[in-house]
């Protein structure tokens, strides 16, 4: 298929889907100068992260910590959340956000020419979609090369019936009516954890139940103990180590939460945050010559190529590490590699980013991966009470972790929890990417007062833990 003879339905890359891997994965292209097509099922552009993940939910989240801070100073304030409080007044301006970010998408498809089309692509073979429209219209599609870029979807579980009224989803769980008094969060991991932390920084009483012994158990100890000292502070309760025997709603007013054990919780609502799969629905991809593997997603090389030469995913659809930052590199790297642009290694120096109250985030090694490749490894930390920003600001919680080689002379990761977190860590970043020392962050000046002096004070722990070691 040349370019030469294409017809109005022959597109050199067609992109399914347009979340932040679709989008850069289609300007990439078209930047290029190929013809490119962009499909996608919803009216708005911008996928889950910007409808119903990243954007609405750290939206209820600066609403929950400046709720969280005018309860916290009862004693200058007269302050209370209605009852009846709807969830719109506390997401009042979410839709300006993503009306915003959808007209910037937009303008961005339509300036570099890219065509975009309102419908679900489903694969013919591996050179054809065909695509059902609004309507029912029905369209075929062909190109050279495809990027999926679908994302995911929740996971659901056997024994839990999502209703998106009393029981609900990732996906739906911002679309109650009013603020619950009470709610049961099933999960440990980052979306059970940022949601469970924001509704409790609301006021209401949230009940997080995991079948691990703490929650986000990727991160080192040191970090989780500090989010659930946080979290049971705002008078939360973590249940660890549990198993689920039911959920059901009791038809009056509460859900219903069976534990093995025996144990019985209750509330208003209840969110399952069991994980989340590759957003295959419809798209029939083994008429490609493709399928998920064991862990639910789309198995792809260091190209973001799939089993099939010409068609490429990148995304959510791919698997970890689910971010929006690195989804976006993915979707511009597949697109480069179809173009035959091979741009090398992708970095792994990959800030993490977690936005629970307070939030986490981490940068290289963890300390736990420290001790497996290096056996002793020195550790700096600096508390942010410590710290006089950290005082000044009143951060519950606050911590900064520099993880040493051990000689104390090799940044190896950083991990920080405390609000600010995910700006702080790019210092961290930056650090690792430039092979910065130890001793790069004591000798140089940061302002005061600062949180980012916490990299001086736990760069000053490492070095005199390794004065000891000599």
């Amino acid at each position: 298929m040349s370019a030469g003879n294409m017809s109005d339905k022959q597109f050199d890359i067609i992109v399914i889907g347009s979340g932040p891997a679709g989008q850069k994965g289609a300007v990439q292209a078209a930047k290029a100068g190929k013809k490119v097509a962009l499909i996608e099922g919803d009216k708005v552009l911008g996928g889950a992260c910007v409808h119903r993940g990243t954007i609405p939910s750290k939206t209820l989240r600066e609403n929950a910590l400046r709720t969280a801070n005018l309860r916290h100073h009862a004693e200058l304030f007269s302050f209370s959340l209605r009852a009846d409080l709807e969830m719109a007044t506390l997401v009042e301006n979410m839709h300006s956000v993503m009306s915003a970010h959808d007209d910037y998408i937009n303008k961005q498809i339509k300036r570099n020419k890219i065509e975009r089309v309102l419908g679900r692509a489903s694969f013919l073979d591996t050179h054809r979609v065909g695509v059902t429209m609004p309507g029912g219209k029905y369209q075929e599609y062909q190109a050279d090369y495809f990027i999926i870029a679908t994302g995911s979807i929740p996971r659901q579980l056997d024994n839990i019936e999502v209703d998106h009224e009393h029981v609900f989803d990732s996906d739906s769980i911002l679309s109650m009516v009013y603020l619950p008094q009470t709610l049961t969060v099933l999960g440990g991991g980052v979306i059970a954890s940022e949601y469970a932390s924001i509704f409790a920084s609301l006021g209401v009483k949230v009940t997080m139940i995991d079948r691990y012994p703490r929650p986000l158990g990727f991160l080192d100890q040191a970090l989780t103990d500090r989010f659930v000292h946080a979290f049971e502070a705002e008078g939360a309760e973590f249940i660890p180590n549990a198993t689920i025997k039911r959920v059901y709603w009791d038809g009056i007013s509460q859900v219903v939460t069976e534990l093995e054990d025996g144990q019985i919780i209750k509330s208003e609502k209840l969110l399952s945050a069991a994980g989340r799969v590759a957003n295959i629905q419809g798209l029939a991809i083994e008429n490609a010559g493709i399928a998920l593997n064991d862990h639910g997603v789309i198995p792809v090389d260091r190209f973001y190529r799939t089993a099939v030469e010409n068609i490429y995913a990148a995304g959510d659809v791919v698997g970890p590490p689910s971010l929006a930052s690195a989804s976006m590199e993915q979707g511009r790297r597949a697109s480069c590699a179809a173009l035959g642009v091979d741009l090398g290694e992708m970095t792994d120096t990959i800030p993490a980013g977690i936005y629970a109250i307070p939030e986490l985030s981490t940068v290289g090694m963890s300390e736990v991966q420290a001790i497996e490749k290096y056996g002793d490894p020195i550790v700096g930390v600096a508390p942010f009470e410590e710290v006089a920003r950290g005082q000044i600001s009143g951060i519950q919680d606050g911590l900064l972790r520099m993880i040493a080689d051990p000689t104390g002379e090799k940044l190896l990761g950083v991990q920080i929890v405390g609000e600010g977190a995910t700006e702080l860590i790019h210092i961290g970043q930056m650090g690792l990417l430039s092979d910065m020392t130890i001793d790069a962050f004591v000798e140089n000046i940061f302002n005061f007062p600062t949180l980012a002096e916490a990299y001086r004070v736990a760069a000053l722990s490492i070095v005199g833990q390794r004065s000891v070691k000599k």
